[in-house]
């Protein structure tokens, strides 16, 4: 299951424009009991097979991620701030403007070690999924 489809209702395909315009502020969302913000900016969609999402990693931040299914695979690029990802059994440090692409259907993890929040988009794949 997606993690978008968890946080709104996808339209049916026939009724989905092709200029799509999406507004992060007005999107920016709790999901959980911990802090970080998330903007589904472009949900889950089968033609492309991604999600495309804005989080907000607050000061702080420490998470743990279960594995996905097998095959996918994230995409995480900085754009303020800066915050660490759990790949490989290694954290990688990300500053404004570096990216990191992993396989998320392995133990991966989210944390921000520093005094202000890190803003960074996310693309989580999907392949093979319809």
């Amino acid at each position: 299951i997606s993690l978008s489809s968890l946080l709104e209702k996808r339209p049916e395909e026939q009724d989905q424009p092709v200029t799509v315009f999406r507004d992060a502020n007005e999107l920016r969302q709790k999901i959980a009991d911990d802090n970080m913000l998330i903007s589904p900016l472009f949900p889950y969609d089968p033609m492309v097979a991604f999600e495309y999402f804005e989080i907000t990693v607050p000061p702080g931040y420490d998470r743990l991620s279960v594995p996905h299914k097998r095959g996918v695979i994230e995409y995480i690029t900085v754009f303020d701030g800066e915050m660490e990802v759990l790949s490989e059994d290694t954290w990688h440090r990300l500053e404004k403007g570096q990216s990191l692409r992993f396989q998320a259907d392995r133990p991966h993890g989210y944390r921000n070690l520093s005094d202000r929040p890190a803003v960074a988009l996310n693309v989580i794949n999907y392949p093979g999924r319809k």
